[in-house]
């Protein structure tokens, strides 16, 4: 899986690790800050959020084009930067009024627009590894991997979130609303990781940044369609586009419906192995056995398989350990849930690449334009767990109200939560990873910039429909319905997907 990979793979994705640890950190606890801190109703809070996430992905396209015309090395260095700045501003305590509101969006469009210069930029950077014939083949295995890696950093982010406020009120006397900008320094400190990754490394991916910022450089792009063809090409990406749309409206509840489940629904505490699910370094433990029994079967030497075995090993006792240190009961906090996702996006990426290596090798392994339909059935999958979860539920005034009165306020099983990210982390393996690769492979060259930052703007209006659910939250909708509403988009746009599969075939 690891093995004839282009070593600047490794450069970029842990300099997006960086970024993305940041990132994850500030969004685990957006939502709920927008309410602590400034009080705003469920429904503007759901504004906020997904209009701030529809800018962090619609600005790719922007960063895109000005890649293609300035090189696309310089847009990253230039996106961190501006990243920071807007990161910094977030972390400074102002309270609650007009200026904090004020302060509060103008970072917002900064950390937006840093990242639209920075995130589609670097991945078509990583794409264009792929363009040597001599990695062409390891395309989708590349794009996978470098998803994993990069989630390795949003795993630890919720850990991370949680630690830092609490530390802030318990050691430091703040106040829980102050306590959020804590959360959002750590983004900042991320991102001097990030970009020092970058340059100590950058030797290692030189090659795809060459000629950039010389007038010489539009010659060098090599484009052998016909303008039909790209017409094409740009139809089917496009008709992806649309489908990854409801993709992320769907996904990206994560931070908003599900944040608010796990907060107002959800037992706050837990017990015995449960428990144990969330302490990171447990799930830590449970990804290298995970990649150890991978090593066990797939290593071709004695020493290989040897050092396999006792990585297992050394995981197994530790959870072996822990198990003897449970006492009691541990808090469950809302933005822990987080940590589930990245967590087995990392642990199932090799089951992953795996699975579809053997296909490939029996010429069965499904096209990418195939795989991005049945990750659309699999979401709707995971939404169907949220209305076994919801049967029998109060509504949200009314569990609210009860929360509040100090009631009893039935709460289910965390179970049901974890259950979920499962399902729809099979679905976002098979679509994320599996559509960036589609793009940096069906994009016309004078055209990838501009491609890649149009499936970040696709993505974008995902995001800003992700307020839909929670604005049907706000208005004391029926927890069964919303959750039907996001089945139905997944199925829907799954069949559509099939419906064009022959066509979008044919470009792959």
């Amino acid at each position: 899986m690891f093995e004839n990979q282009p070593k600047g793979l490794w450069a970029l994705a842990l300099a997006n690790t960086g970024e993305r640890f940041g990132y994850y950190t500030m969004l685990a606890v957006f939502a709920l800050f927008l309410q602590a801190n400034f009080g705003f109703a469920t429904g503007t809070a759901s504004t906020i959020y997904s209009t701030f996430l529809m800018l962090v992905y619609f600005l790719p396209v922007i960063g895109g084009i000005a890649a293609d015309r300035w090189g696309f090395g310089r847009m990253v260095t230039t996106g961190i930067i501006i990243m920071f700045v807007g990161y910094a501003l977030l972390s400074v305590p102002l309270g609650g009024d007009w200026l904090a509101i004020a302060a509060m969006g103008i970072a917002l469009l900064l950390v937006s627009l840093g990242t639209g210069l920075f995130k589609g930029n670097l991945q078509v950077m990583v794409g264009r590894l792929y363009d040597d014939p001599l990695y062409a083949n390891r395309r989708d295995a590349g794009f996978s991997l470098f998803y994993m890696a990069i989630n390795i950093g949003a795993m630890f982010a919720p850990t991370a979130a949680i630690a830092i406020m609490n530390w802030a009120q318990t050691d430091l006397g703040i106040s829980e609303a102050d306590s959020y900008h804590f959360a959002f320094g750590v983004a900042c400190a991320s991102l001097v990781v990030s970009i020092a990754i970058y340059y100590a490394f950058r030797s290692w991916f030189a090659h795809v940044l060459a000629g950039e910022g010389k007038k010489t450089e539009k010659a060098q792009v090599v484009d052998t369609l016909t303008p039909a063809e790209t017409r094409e090409r740009i139809v089917c990406l496009c008709l992806v586009f649309a489908v990854v749309i409801f993709f992320w409206m769907a996904f990206h509840q994560n931070g908003l419906t599900l944040t608010f489940f796990a907060r107002d629904y959800t037992q706050t505490t837990s017990t015995g192995v449960q428990s144990m699910m969330f302490d990171v370094t447990n799930l830590v433990a449970s990804i290298f056995i995970v990649y150890g029994l991978f090593g066990l079967f797939q290593s071709k030497t004695g020493r290989g398989r040897a050092i396999a075995a006792a990585i297992c090993a050394a995981a197994a006792g530790y959870l072996a350990w822990q198990y003897t240190q449970l006492s009691g009961s541990v808090d469950v906090y809302a933005p822990i849930f987080q940590q589930f996702n990245p967590c087995f996006v990392v642990m199932l990426t090799p089951v992953s690449v795996s699975l579809f290596s053997w296909l490939a090798k029996k010429g069965l392994e499904p096209s990418s334009p195939k795989k991005i339909g049945m990750g659309m059935l699999v979401a709707a999958c995971g939404f169907f767990i949220m209305i076994g979860a919801s049967i029998g539920l109060l509504l949200p005034d009314a569990q609210a109200e009860a929360i509040a009165d100090g009631g009893e306020a039935t709460r289910v099983s965390a179970n049901w939560l974890v259950s979920t990210y499962l399902v729809l982390t099979f679905a976002e393996l098979l679509l994320s990873p599996i559509g960036i690769s589609f793009v940096s492979k069906v994009a016309p060259p004078k055209y990838a910039g501009l491609m890649m930052g149009l499936w970040f703007a696709s993505t974008a209006i995902g995001n800003f429909l992700v307020q839909i659910p929670g604005l049907l939250w706000g208005a004391n909708v029926q927890l069964t319905y919303i959750w039907a509403v996001l089945a139905g988009i997944c199925l829907l746009s799954a069949l559509f997907i099939f419906a064009i599969l022959k066509k979008l075939e044919r470009v792959a």
